[in-house]
């Protein structure tokens, strides 16, 4: 077979789009798209290619139904630059493939991560692990601002007079902060890239990560149409009912379906949900 062509995905292959202050995400290669969903289904049943009507409702059949493995076939390579600690949430998905900046081999870039003002915020009381929704005062702001500049130059001098002195590079980086950048080649197949950006996504993720995954999602969806409208249909923007709420739709849409086209088609769905 050849190899897949898809105009969306060639048209920004190589372009870097910016993300947060220093950041960005440049789509390197792809393998694969939407056709390969659908040629490594298929020969499981040894059947052809159908119509693009077919086609389609084959991908969001396996998305529903989550049918993984054909979803792997299609592969995708970022470079990516980006502050160690979202690099630190980033790494915890390890279903990909990852070659990094060495510190150890390279002097580190005087580029670290500043947070708009706006973005400052106290910790959330409902969230450990979160900001507050409210933000803090413009002198509070500014007093935040200035302390991590401070930080991050008295870093960055200290390493550049570690490295004046010849001390080894892997050890002069160890006083950085986590607000430097890296950068690193990340690839990863669209199964497991939808799931990143599902968790990545999510309003509850660090508000930093989501920068980065929603640019990830507009270059999956430029790679597989089709597979990405499934992904948002079936997994990115649904819900999964506990049974128990489950039983008590049935139990409040089931009376209604016999005089209501709308409810019955309700009740069928989520009766067929697995």
């Amino acid at each position: 077979m050849a190899r897949i062509i898809v105009p969306e995905a060639e048209a920004i292959i190589d372009k870097e789009f910016p993300v947060l202050d220093h950041g960005f995400v440049r789509l390197v290669d792809y393998l694969g798209g939407d056709s390969r969903i659908v040629a490594a289904a298929r020969v499981s049943h040894g059947m052809g290619t159908k119509t693009p009507k077919e086609d389609n409702g084959l991908i969001r059949y396996l998305m529903r139904n989550m049918h993984t493995s054909p979803f792997e076939q299609v592969i995708l390579t970022f470079h990516a630059k980006l502050p160690i600690f979202v690099a630190r949430q980033w790494v915890r998905h390890r279903t990909a493939r990852i070659n990094e900046f060495s510190g150890r081999y390279s002097v580190m870039t005087d580029e670290f991560y500043m947070p708009k003002p706006e973005d400052i915020r106290r910790q959330s009381t409902t969230n450990k692990q979160g900001r507050a929704d409210e933000t803090v005062s413009s002198e509070l702001q500014g007093k935040v601002l200035d302390i991590l500049k401070r930080g991050q130059a008295a870093a960055y001098e200290s390493y550049e007079e570690l490295l004046h002195e010849d001390i080894a590079r892997e050890l002069a980086r160890i006083n950085l902060t986590l607000s430097a950048y890296t950068q690193w080649y990340w690839q990863i197949d669209l199964h497991n890239l939808f799931h990143f950006i599902k968790l990545r996504m999510d309003k509850h993720a660090q508000y930093e990560i989501r920068q980065y995954a929603g640019v990830l999602a507009k270059m999956a969806k430029a790679v597989a149409p089709v597979a990405y409208e499934a992904f948002e249909e079936y997994s990115l923007y649904a819900t999964t009912l506990p049974r128990s709420v489950k039983d008590r739709l049935v139990k409040l849409i089931g009376p209604m379906a016999s005089t209501s086209p709308e409810a019955a088609d309700i009740l069928k769905s989520i009766e067929d949900e697995k």
